[in-house]
């Protein structure tokens, strides 16, 4: 990895100085932004927020693109998260833009790295952001490397064949583990630009996002039912002991392949609602 930039290092020492917003304050500038085009708001907004585009850089360094070009994308995030923003969806901001930022990041590495500028499938983009852990995992003995395409394959949910695609991908020795990451890097391996096992604190927030966030995409779609899919809903998935078809039918005054057929019916629109309004991501 390049030392970074004094220019990045102020700019990553101001962002995280920056306000942070109350919910009621940052519902205000998000609805001056979407009805008025109030630029001081949306400012505001982008700046309060620069430090998710920092955490979420960190987590991407490990692919040998410089901090400065992934906290631009992750900038470039949180503008498309602003233009999208729903504010009377009841999610914070700061919940969807963590998503927008993770996706922009995502993109410029998958078009910057020689690798993968083919992998645009989600099996294969899946492969590339968790390979580098199960190889480490190999490397330290834990997988036997006669079993890493069945291993990965399972591990990942994705075809064997399109891991043993991957794996020949990243078999040049200039992708080696333990080759040098450049010249200039003082002997400093790819192997050492893995990512840490240990819970980073970022990474331990942004994942309280994301459950923060799929929780409230799941509360929304819920609401958008019917009241009979509601309570079907409601009694058979979100109940510590949820009820038989059987006693919800005699509740609701129907068989209960009717309840069946309406809990299926209510699943389907749940997930397509949940689908439109999350933006494409890989956790990295």
């Amino acid at each position: 990895m390049t030392p970074r930039d004094p220019h990045t290092s102020r700019f990553i020492r101001t962002a995280m100085s920056r306000e942070l917003l109350a919910a009621d304050t940052e519902l205000e500038l998000a609805i001056a932004w979407r009805d008025h085009r109030d630029e001081q708001a949306l400012h505001r907004l982008i700046t309060a927020y620069g430090r998710l585009a920092i955490s979420v850089a960190a987590r991407f360094r490990r692919y040998g693109i410089g901090m400065d070009d992934l906290i631009q994308q992750g900038n470039l995030g949180l503008m498309r998260a602003a233009e999208k923003f729903d504010p009377e969806n009841g999610a914070r901001f700061s919940t969807y833009a963590a998503w927008w930022i993770r996706a922009s990041m995502q993109e410029y590495v998958m078009r910057n790295w020689s690798v993968v500028r083919t992998a645009t499938n989600a099996n294969q983009k899946k492969l590339f952001f968790h390979l580098r852990k199960i190889l480490a995992r190999m490397e330290d003995g834990e997988i036997r490397r006669e079993a890493l395409s069945a291993t990965v394959a399972r591990e990942l949910d994705v075809p064997e064949h399109q891991v043993e695609i991957m794996l020949g991908r990243m078999a040049g020795q200039d992708l080696s583990l333990n080759t040098p990451q450049s010249e200039g890097e003082d002997g400093r391996e790819w192997l050492d630009a893995i990512e840490d096992d240990g819970v980073a604190t970022e990474s331990t927030v942004l994942d309280r996002m994301e459950l923060d966030h799929r929780r409230q995409l799941l509360h929304d779609a819920v609401r958008t039912l019917p009241a009979r899919e509601q309570r079907i809903i409601a009694e058979r998935h979100l109940q510590d002991t949820p009820r038989t078809l059987s006693e919800i039918g005699t509740d609701l005054g129907i068989s209960k392949e009717r309840v069946r057929q309406l809990e299926d019916r209510a699943m389907t629109r749940i997930r397509a609602q949940m689908h439109r309004a999350e933006p494409a991501a890989v956790p990295a």
